[in-house]
């Protein structure tokens, strides 16, 4: 199928095409342009901007489904609910649960990945600061072994993209070694870091800070902590979770400005994204959502989100006041660039026609998946 859209906006990491136009062949875009089309458009959206299709390398579930079940039907279902909202590219983010259980859902989502039904796994634990285990059951947390690593690097069966940890606990430079050897992207994240322990964690290969601000010791002028160190590294990406819940909109601000093309926004969903409040899991943890705030129903902290990426873009455009082009890279191309992932991201020749079309109020309003409307 060959498709030529006209809009009145299209946004690329690299540039704003306004109007501009994306032609569409089989499965992957052949160009991009501004101005008119180089012949009438199949599908003309004057009032509407289209951007690439969503990355998201941090989410625990959605559709009232989890990933860490393991199962091929709840993964399906979880990529169904956020890709009916624009993200068309997820990595399956698992928390911290018992050794057999981590091993069991890692074998188990290693063929959904290798099918490509999601990008990857991320291991958000259990190597985490029991101080800053936030959802994370602190009976399960623990430290990292070489040959515990090793065992679910091979379950995965090298769909284990990303792993977070607290690099202060006993053998977490190690571990940082050996995940970045076998070329996992490790997140510093979940942790009580003094500033010294982050900067020898990113020295021994760390590229990313997980979900920034949260779960980790906070800022402080005479001992800045992760954050600092995470900042002010030229080549470390940070996570930021734009919800209004996480973190405030100047918070934001600081981090995105600081690093416009190392920025990746997040959801850290779970499952009662894209699906109604009430009373849901995640992990061995109950978990409590009223208004669309996820919180442990023990302690009250902060439990994933309810959040879906096009709801991040809006806020991190309208709320916190970052500029659209800014934003869409981080949404895009920053996280498929941080994980290497190949031909996604981008509104460029070769690359899959994967787009989303958003109104003049940046409200999803239609996504494209591999060259097909989803319906």
């Amino acid at each position: 199928m060959t498709l030529l859209l006209s809009a009145g906006r299209v946004v690329t990491p690299a540039r704003i095409f306004a109007p501009g136009w994306v032609l569409v062949e089989g499965e992957s875009i052949t160009d991009v342009g501004e101005g008119a089309p180089p012949r009438p458009a199949d599908v003309d959206l004057p009032d509407s901007t289209v951007v690439p299709g969503f990355v998201d390398i941090h989410v625990h579930g959605g559709g009232g489904a989890s990933f860490d079940s393991g199962s091929a039907e709840e993964a399906a279902a979880v990529t169904q609910a956020h890709l009916a909202l624009g993200t068309t590219t997820m990595m399956a983010s698992l928390v911290t649960a018992s050794p057999d259980g981590l091993l069991r859902s890692v074998a188990e989502l290693a063929p959904v990945a290798a099918d490509g039904v999601i990008a990857g796994i991320h291991l958000e634990g259990p190597w985490l600061s029991p101080r800053r285990a936030g959802a994370h059951d602190p009976a399960l947390l623990s430290d990292p072994s070489p040959a515990q690593v090793e065992a679910l690097l091979e379950a995965g069966t090298g769909q284990v993209r990303m792993v977070t940890l607290a690099p202060e606990l006993d053998g977490g430079l190690e571990t940082i070694r050996q995940l970045t050897a076998a070329g996992v992207v490790v997140g510093i994240g979940h942790t009580e870091a003094t500033y010294d322990e982050a900067r020898a964690a990113l020295d021994a290969g760390a590229t990313v800070g997980t979900h920034l601000f949260n779960a980790m010791r906070p800022l402080h002028h005479r001992e800045p902590g992760p954050i600092a160190a995470l900042l002010e590294h030229p080549g470390v990406y940070v996570e930021l979770v734009a919800d209004g819940v996480h973190v405030h909109p100047a918070a934001l601000r600081l981090a995105a400005r600081a690093k416009p093309d190392l920025t990746v926004l997040v959801t850290d969903a779970m499952a009662a994204a894209a699906a109604a409040d009430g009373d849901y899991t995640l992990g061995r943890l109950t978990v409590r959502v009223r208004d669309g705030v996820a919180r442990l129903a023990e302690d009250g902290a902060i439990a994933g989100s309810t959040l879906t990426m096009g709801s991040a873009v809006r806020y991190a455009v309208q709320v916190a006041g970052l500029p659209l082009q800014d934003v869409v890279r981080a949404a895009t191309l920053s996280p498929a660039t941080l994980l290497g992932l190949a031909g996604v991201g981008d509104l460029r020749p070769g690359y899959r026609a994967d787009l989303v079309v958003l109104d003049a109020h940046l409200e999803v309003q239609r996504v494209l998946h591999r060259g097909q409307w989803l319906p």
